[in-house]
């Protein structure tokens, strides 16, 4: 039997313990190959491949997201129901739910965990990490709102938020180790949409279980039992593939410090930084108080619910569209560019939309609105890497998921207190800052130069020499 040898610079894939190569036989690499290269460098020869379980490890990555954000939104589309049911004097302890979820992913004890699980352990250990937290919150929540403990409700939340950061800063991550740089966005946009999915779910559904007040708690035990199952298959996933899918994949990754110093002194990685916080942070602000934004003008919670999904699922059909595209063009600044003016000018239209007092305007608004954040976000987190490669993927996604979570739970709590008091709760001028905030920040799109996209460059070269 041939074996090949992987060269001893490859620290993430087969290293031996004595830094030599590390041999892999035919029948170790067998099984899921889908894609073979081969090159010879002086110290042997790379295998590249691509395995069929990384669609099962990506599948186990998008279930954990959907139940986590199924959780983060469990009580916002139903509110007033809660309000009720828990004998709250407002809506507002009830915005709190959400709050929490945001800020416990800008710990920086909790990020910096999850980059040393994610860097030196993998993927698995952060899914079984996140597993237990959402096990663990999903039925002290149950138990709390069955004997109508707020505060018992409250603790539940904020372990299902420290459960978040775990896999959702594993996108760029699990997408480097095991795709190619024609397949990175796809693998990274349907990781992170899968989040949002979860959210549109509890949109949806969550007003369907709870008619009624009385209703909470079997739609808290719904929502249990639903995140129980899906937080099994984490234990069939690999943390990394056996050979590396491509040339960017396998060389050594900068240590930390280093790290820092590369992705904080990248111009355009902190423009797009303040940009993807702002318009993540406010599209998570929107989600949580969609219902009340709604109901003061007329609408039910069942139509909220309805227009929060379309925001989802428009979001979803498109990125399916563009992401591939953009696997295959890479046209990064280009589709930022497009995206990010749209999605301000759904901002602004968003204020009129519920005075209209018609299901034609939201419905429409939030779809493009929706359209637009989904196909921006994979090119964004894709793009970060693609500027300070060699830093681990993992610490771009992190760093700009913090800033997304923390403007979000931030915007949330500023939108809440622009309510109109003396105007039945009406949320105009939230909507309104919400606008004038997002058209700040557009124009820095302009500020990004063109530069080159390290990884698909070095895939560029290798793929060149295997043709020569």
């Amino acid at each position: 039997m041939e074996l090949k040898s992987l060269p001893s610079r490859n620290t993430r894939h087969g290293s031996s313990r004595n830094g030599g190569a590390a041999p892999v036989s035919e029948e170790e690499e067998g099984g899921g190959e889908e894609e073979q290269q081969r090159i010879m460098p002086d110290d042997g020869i790379v295998v590249y491949r691509v395995y069929k379980e990384r669609w099962f490890g990506l599948a186990g990555l998008m279930l954990m997201n959907i139940v986590i954000s199924w959780g983060w939104l469990t009580y916002a589309p139903v509110s007033d129901s809660t309000q009720i049911w828990f004998g709250l004097d407002s809506q507002s302890p009830v915005n709190w739910l959400s709050t929490v979820i945001f800020f416990t992913y800008g710990l920086c004890g909790l990020a910096v965990a999850v980059l040393y699980t994610l860097n030196r352990h993998g993927v698995k250990p952060a899914l079984m990490a996140s597993s237990f937290l959402v096990l663990v919150g999903n039925w002290i929540r149950y138990s709390c709102t069955q004997r109508k403990i707020f505060g018992g409700v409250m603790f539940g939340q904020i372990l299902i938020g420290f459960a978040q950061p775990f896999v959702l800063s594993a996108a760029t991550h699990y997408s480097d180790l095991w795709f190619t740089s024609r397949g990175r966005i796809s693998a990274t946009a349907l990781t992170s949409f899968a989040n949002p999915f979860g959210a549109a779910l509890g949109q949806l559904i969550n007003p369907m279980l709870a008619t009624s007040p009385e209703k909470i708690p079997d739609m808290t035990f719904w929502v249990a039992i639903i995140a129980t199952v899906a937080s099994l298959p984490w234990w069939f996933v690999k943390s990394r593939p056996p050979t590396p899918p491509c040339a960017s994949a396998v060389g050594e990754k900068l240590g930390f410090q280093e790290s820092l110093g590369v992705v904080f002194r990248n111009r355009g990685f902190l423009l797009v930084f303040v940009m993807f916080s702002v318009y993540l942070g406010f599209f998570n602000a929107m989600s949580s108080l969609l219902n009340q934004i709604m109901l003061p003008y007329g609408y039910t919670a069942d139509e909220a619910g309805i227009t929060g999904a379309i925001l989802i699922v428009a979001g979803l059909v498109t990125s399916a569209i563009v992401s591939p595209i953009n696997d295959r063009t890479h046209s990064f600044l280009t589709a930022i560019r497009i995206f990010v003016p749209i999605i301000a000018l759904s901002y602004v239209a968003l204020i009129f939309a519920p005075r209209t007092h018609t299901l034609a305007a939201p419905f429409a608004i939030s779809a493009l609105l929706g359209a637009a954040s989904f196909s921006l976000l994979p090119l964004v987190l894709e793009w970060a890497v693609e500027q300070t490669h060699p830093a681990p993927p993992e610490l771009t996604n992190v760093t700009l998921w913090v800033g997304g979570q923390i403007l979000g739970a931030v915007f949330l709590i500023i939108m809440d207190a622009l309510k109109d008091k003396e105007d039945n709760d009406k949320m105009w001028k939230s909507l309104v800052f919400e606008a004038v905030v997002a058209c700040v920040v557009s124009p820095l799109t302009l500020m990004l130069g063109h530069s080159a996209n390290k990884r698909i460059e070095i895939d560029k070269v290798a793929a060149q020499r295997i043709a020569g």
